[in-house]
């Protein structure tokens, strides 16, 4: 049987989690449905918004970037300083949000083509499925039947015939990185055409009456060089001397601020913004290694703080405005959040997200309840420069890291190490040795692909391979 076939149960549902004297989801479900809106930045880390992630790390916050519809947003909502993108690259993580499973489960692990035993590297990566099966069921096909209206506007980057084959009822189409490639001047990257089209739609869906779901997975901070000339000439102004990139990325910034900022206000005109639950967040961090700004290890393609953690704000419907949540979150919580929130009590099985309702309730005493408690992350690829393929998992404020070419592992406490500079194993070899035993299990539950020796290794034909894939479109360590 498919996994989209089967009957998604509507009630009450869910736990109660309490707010004050009355239960956050019981007075969800008294309410007429919620709507919902995800905006998906592209490559934003966890430190790009002007607004910290965790007012406990300066740094958290972007040093000369302004976003400040983003940061009203957050005064309005509640931050999650732990949250993390279900994979260090795009469409993978695209795939965890619409199904509410990780990519290691989904077979998803990479955005681009993997790399083949000829590539000459010591191991041979698997080859992952790279467009959204028929079988799964979308965040988008659960909410329908419940009576709701989807949309998804801007980078789709699943394959699979589309969003409209996959519960969308308004859609750009299948989608990728190019498409963005050919807006430039007033409508860089089509942000504001994108911003057009999803309001257009809230106006239907404010005429109708209906309940709505609306995704804006939107290209920035692709082509940073296409954002707008009057915005990149206020950031050579600002920061005389700097890298003209880091000119381009901040004045890109800028601009998907303003184009969150009309659909926001657009939003609000219509009378909507009292029923309507935003989660602002990106696909993967970015966060480029220590010294370049950065708080955090790693960056895009590996699993470091660097590569996986990523801003999230989340505003509606009695969220407590302007807390900070410490709780690690994934991004595949939000399809079994919406879905409670929504009232439909029946998910999918393999569903290994949580409801983030309790969190919106009490964001420091609250715990989402996951099927299983460990966090597991897997990146069996080449891509990044810390490491080959490896796989990581947390429990608590633990982290550990298995780098499979030399079989080490690396064990981090992020509460005191944010960083990742003090590797614990040789100090902890007992709870090393435990969470790569979790890790293990974990994903040989998920049925997770690993790579495998390649007899042949060519260190020159690997080192070539490598700095092709950096050349694909979209700059350094790019997506397809």
């Amino acid at each position: 049987m498919k996994r989209r076939e089967f009957l998604a149960g509507l009630g009450a549902g869910g736990l109660a989690y309490s707010l004050g004297r009355l239960p956050f989801a019981r007075a969800a479900a008294a309410r007429p449905r919620p709507n919902f809106i995800i905006l998906l930045a592209d490559d934003q880390g966890w430190n790009g918004l002007s607004v910290a992630m965790d007012p406990q790390v300066a740094a958290s916050r972007h040093p000369f970037r302004q976003t400040p519809n983003l940061d009203k947003l957050a005064r309005a909502g509640l931050r999650f300083s732990r949250a993390y993108a279900p994979a260090p690259v795009c469409a993978p993580t695209r795939y965890g949000l619409q199904t509410g499973r990780s990519p290691a489960a989904l077979h998803m692990t990479k955005a681009a083509p993997a790399f083949t035993a000829g590539d000459g590297f010591p191991l041979v990566p698997p080859q992952h499925i790279r467009a959204i099966a028929d079988a799964e069921t979308t965040i988008a096909e659960l909410l329908r039947p419940a009576g709701y209206t989807t949309a998804h506007f801007g980078k789709w980057h699943l394959g699979g015939g589309g969003p409209g084959r996959h519960g969308y009822d308004a859609h750009d189409g299948d989608t990728g990185n190019r498409d963005a490639e050919r807006f430039g001047g007033d409508n860089p990257v089509d942000l504001f055409g994108m911003t057009r089209r999803a309001c257009a739609f809230l106006d239907a869906q404010a005429a109708a009456g209906k309940p709505f779901y609306l995704q804006m997975s939107y290209h920035a901070l692709h082509y940073p060089q296409q954002a707008t000339a009057g915005l990149q000439e206020k950031y050579r102004k600002l920061r005389p001397g700097a890298k003209e990139r880091e000119t381009q990325l901040a004045a890109m910034s800028e601009d998907l601020d303003r184009a969150v900022g009309q659909l926001l206000d657009h939003l609000n005109a219509l009378g909507l913004a009292e029923s309507t639950y935003v989660v602002y967040t990106s696909d993967n961090g970015s966060g480029g290694g220590r010294g370049r700004g950065s708080p955090l290890a790693g960056g895009k393609g590996d699993l470091l703080e660097g590569g996986l953690r990523v801003p999230m704000i989340l505003r509606g419907p009695r969220v407590p405005a302007g807390e900070v949540c410490p709780t690690a979150v994934v991004g595949y919580d939000l399809l079994p959040t919406f879905c409670e929130l929504a009232g439909i009590a029946k998910l999918p099985g393999g569903v290994e997200g949580g409801s983030l309702a309790p969190l919106l309730a009490d964001p420091v005493g609250g715990r989402v309840k996951r099927p299983h408690e460990a966090i597991a992350f897997h990146f069996p690829h080449y891509q990044g420069r810390e490491f080959g393929p490896h796989s990581a998992v947390m429990l608590g404020s633990l982290k550990l890291l298995h780098t499979y070419e030399d079989d080490r592992v690396q064990l981090y406490g992020l509460s005191d190490d944010l960083g990742e500079r003090h590797d614990l194993a040789a100090a902890m070899p007992g709870k090393a040795a435990e969470m790569k035993a979790l890790l293990a299990a974990r994903l040989k539950a998920l049925n997770a692909q690993m790579p495998t020796p390649n007899p042949h290794p060519d260190p020159s034909k690997a080192a070539a391979a490598l700095r092709r894939e950096r050349r694909r479109p979209g700059g350094r360590r790019a997506e397809p």
